[in-house]
């Protein structure tokens, strides 16, 4: 209620007033803008750091292929030893058809060492995986050469020894026929020795992805001196 100076009191119905309020920062209830925008700027920042980690890392590799600059190791069999090598025919049968006849079988005995020569021209050391060398005739197996894994210091020559022992091994039909006419006529059995050599190069402390060297040997035993006539080998087929 209201009065006047000149005229009775009188009653006002103004608007209703409430309290202001006040902006609230930093509340529980406030919006996550903030957080989000920030949670989005530490994410970039790995994702770069990352990036820039693998660009350094790639740079450094470069430097060290740079100057290491590694090269293919090499294997090759180096030596053959004959311990014996034996041809038996199998037991002849009575009357002149079954003398004339083709032999049936043939059983090759063979004891031979095998010395292997890794050479590593590189800076850097080399690890090598273990190998299992066929030895064969007529492309037949006959046994395997087995070589353990190793490593090899840098600029080094190691030499590796492994032995091939074949018990009557039972060669059928027309290689049988061969291997009688090698043995006994010529004085002469071919062999083969193949395997493939895997080998990672080692950089400070790293290997790098694996290095394949193939090995492909001929050689050829003469029976009657049990002692190697010939030996040629291919290393990615290229005469040494």
């Amino acid at each position: 209620m209201t009065t006047g100076s000149n005229g009775p009191p009188s009653y006002g119905h103004g608007p209703p007033s409430y309290p202001q309020r006040r902006p609230h920062y930093g509340g529980a209830g406030s919006p996550s803008y903030g957080s989000s925008a920030s949670l989005r700027g530490c994410c970039c920042c790995i994702f770069m750091l990352v990036i820039f980690l693998a660009l350094l890392a790639l740079a450094v590799a470069l430097v060290v292929i740079l100057a290491v600059k590694p090269r293919k190791p090499q294997f090759d069999l180096n030596q053959v030893s004959v311990q014996y090598l034996l041809v038996a025919p199998p037991t002849p049968s009575t009357g002149a058809a079954a003398a004339a006849a083709v032999p049936a079988a043939a059983y090759l005995s063979l004891n031979i060492t095998l010395l292997f020569t890794a050479v590593n021209p590189n800076k850097v050391g080399i690890r090598y995986g273990a190998t299992a060398f066929d030895v064969m005739y007529h492309g037949v197996p006959l046994g395997v050469a087995a070589v353990p894994g190793f490593e090899q210091p840098a600029h080094s020559t190691r030499l590796l020894q492994t032995r091939v022992v074949v018990d009557r091994f039972n060669v059928l039909q027309s290689d049988a026929q061969d291997l009688i006419r090698d043995a006994s006529l010529n004085d002469r059995v071919e062999l083969r020795i193949t395997g493939d050599v895997a080998a990672k190069i080692l950089v400070l402390g790293f290997s790098s992805p694996k290095v394949q060297v193939s090995v492909d040997c001929a050689i050829a035993i003469s029976p009657r001196r049990q002692s190697v006539t010939y030996k040629q080998c291919g290393v990615d087929g290229l005469s040494v």
